[in-house]
């Protein structure tokens, strides 16, 4: 009787165990695969590699800060100047060579037109990498 069972009423019931033979059978085939496939993945193929020297890294270039207060007063680098005279020193830099990054920074209240101004001279004057500077936005709120 294969799904006998032992009781003592007479009936029959099936058994209630799982047997495990085939899969103790299947996981000593796959350790077996494994044994014999481990070292492939190890094997690692010798090469001497050729070696070369560079110049180091250029320096990274100056930045210039204008930042713009809510009355629209500029400032160089924290030097108060005027509109007319930024075109000059905007001609200046962008002749240096890398040429400095013009980072903006204007108070939130600023009236628009001050900062197209800015934007318009630093363009027509050869500046060509500007950012603009704002803080990052608190998300703890």
């Amino acid at each position: 009787m294969a799904f006998g069972g032992f009781n003592d009423n007479g009936h029959q019931a099936p058994m209630a165990e799982i047997n495990v033979t085939p899969m103790v059978d299947v996981m000593l085939v796959l350790l077996v695969i494994f044994i014999i496939t481990a070292p492939l993945f190890t094997h690692a193929v010798k090469l001497e590699l050729p070696t070369a020297s560079s110049a180091p890294a250029p320096d990274k270039p100056e930045s210039i800060t204008l930042s713009i207060n809510a009355e629209g007063i500029l400032f160089w680098n924290n030097t108060a100047i005027s509109l007319d005279e930024l075109g000059t020193r905007f001609s200046t830099a962008a002749q240096k060579k890398p040429q400095p990054e013009l980072q903006l920074r204007a108070d939130k209240s600023t009236r628009y037109e001050i900062i197209a101004q800015v934007m318009s001279a630093a363009q027509t004057n050869g500046m060509t990498k500007i950012g603009f500077v704002t803080n990052p936005k608190d998300v703890s709120r």
